[in-house]
């Protein structure tokens, strides 16, 4: 992936969003962000599954007790039952590692590739969630190709 070509990095970017909206739509594939701002960006974005905030006020061992209390740690064909989507600067970097490792100490299986993806896509314009709300213009047509991409694998082919 070519750092200045923004069309690619958007289109990468637009194609992972889009199959985390899809799983958070359609399995309940829980988002886990740092704050509200963050929760409305994904929801402009479409997300209309769940998404959990972080700074509610509550203990990290509380959280941590209610995700997995309400998500399990794994779904029936063994996938993460939810991704850690904190901002890509230094604050959101220790915050992913704390909740992650105490998510894993409970065998929760955490899904991390959609920040990785984000945080190397989107570097040059943004390192925080909540601004992926005003880059949707750019990420919308890629998330939709997704979508329709995934509901087209899903059909049957043929057969009996």
């Amino acid at each position: 992936m070519d750092p200045t070509n923004a069309i690619e990095r958007f289109e990468v970017a637009g194609k992972a969003l889009g199959e985390a909206r899809h799983r958070n739509r359609e399995e309940g594939f829980a988002i886990i962000v740092e704050g509200p701002r963050d929760k409305v960006a994904l929801q402009r974005l479409g997300f209309e599954g769940p998404i959990e905030v972080v700074n509610r006020g509550w203990g990290m061992d509380r959280l941590v007790a209610y995700l997995y209390e309400t998500y399990g740690t794994r779904t029936k064909d063994r996938r993460s039952t939810m991704t850690l989507l904190m901002d890509w600067d230094r604050t959101g970097g220790k915050l992913q590692a704390n909740l992650r490792r105490r998510l894993e100490s409970f065998d929760v299986l955490i899904d991390e590739d959609l920040r990785k993806v984000l945080m190397k896509a989107l570097k040059p314009e943004t390192r925080v969630v909540e601004s992926l709300g005003g880059l949707s213009g750019a990420l919308a047509p890629y998330m939709s190709m997704t979508s329709i991409l995934r509901h087209d694998d899903s059909k049957p082919t043929g057969g009996n």
